[in-house]
């Protein structure tokens, strides 16, 4: 027997580690498992909270005597600090948000979709990534910055081209809440155009289609899920911006009547008004109320889409 020959491993041990081994890969995948499963749902459990919150502070404004939510919904008076006769009314802030959010998306969607239409499938390489550095950067910058924008240079342009009054108006907030929006719609545009297979590019290439008809006639109905959500999304930054329609709308309370008139937004005036309303008043449970009407507002916009996007998947 070679005395310098290393001694066999038994069997029995090697079972046991390989045994040990496929334990604690098992425990590492249900650890894993629990861990994805517990960020699934940390996302409906933050926003349910989020909710709780906000409706908590609002609820007992309900049951008082002096509020309607009738007169709440549909009235367009706003005097929460009045000495004798407090009224509250969203009514103008609701048709202020709508109007400036409506022309944004008109402003931005055609611009947002055309500029992710060309930067997928018409620039050069290099052309193609000085854009979206670019649009990044504009992506980058603060709100409060965009609002500085409408309040100094857009107001002077309206009042000097359109000859209204006041610069700052639906005009001013919809140009400002468009340039803000069309980052967005252009990055998640150009994604879902990116997602398209490219045998689809190949087979109309093939049929003789010119690069229009490839766009209009396949990728635009192939990526339609993706580019209704990057449109919605952008929806959803009109909506909740702040602080630059607070500054570029002139946060007046009155239904507009032309583009050209200053509006007060939901956001504006809960980020106007909440500081000053002391905690536990009337005035302080209406502005939470108020938030509540936000979320209501932007819950059926993401449920509409959803059913959209799920009849365009059927089809």
């Amino acid at each position: 027997m070679n005395s310098g020959a290393m001694p066999q491993e038994p069997a029995e041990g090697w079972a046991v580690r390989r045994a040990r081994r496929g334990l604690w890969a098992l425990a590492g995948e249900r650890l894993l498992e629990g861990l994805i499963y517990l960020c699934g749902i940390s996302a409906i459990v933050f926003v349910l909270g989020i909710f709780f919150f906000v409706f908590r502070e609002a609820f007992p404004v309900l049951g008082k005597e002096n509020f309607s939510l009738t007169q709440f919904l549909f009235s367009e008076q706003w005097y929460p600090t009045s000495a004798t006769n407090k009224r509250y009314g969203v009514l103008a802030m609701i048709a202020g948000t709508l109007s400036v959010t409506a022309l944004a998306m008109v402003l931005a969607v055609p611009f947002g979709l055309g500029a992710a239409i060309y930067i997928s499938e018409f620039c050069g390489s290099r052309v193609k990534e000085t854009l979206k550095i670019v649009i990044e950067l504009l992506a980058a910058i603060p709100s409060v910055v965009w609002g500085f924008v409408g309040l100094t240079v857009m107001s002077r342009l309206i009042v000097q081209y359109t000859g209204a009054p006041v610069g700052v108006n639906i005009l001013n907030g919809g140009i400002i809440l468009a340039l803000m929006s069309v980052p967005i719609i252009v990055s998640i545009g150009e994604d879902a155009l990116k997602a398209v297979p490219d045998q689809y590019r190949e087979a109309g290439i093939a049929l003789g289609a010119t690069r229009w008809q490839l766009v209009w006639r396949v990728l635009l109905p192939a990526a339609k899920t993706g580019l209704l959500a990057a449109v919605l999304l952008g929806v959803g930054r009109a909506v909740g911006e702040t602080m630059a329609v607070l500054m570029a709308t002139g946060h007046a309370v009155h239904i507009p009547h032309s583009l050209l008139d200053s509006v007060r937004t939901l956001t504006a005036n809960i980020a106007a008004e909440l500081g000053e309303a002391p905690e536990g008043s009337d005035h302080y449970r209406v502005l939470f109320l108020t938030g509540v009407l936000l979320f209501t507002l932007t819950f059926i916009v993401n449920l509409t889409a959803d059913f959209i996007v799920r009849g365009i998947r059927k089809k």
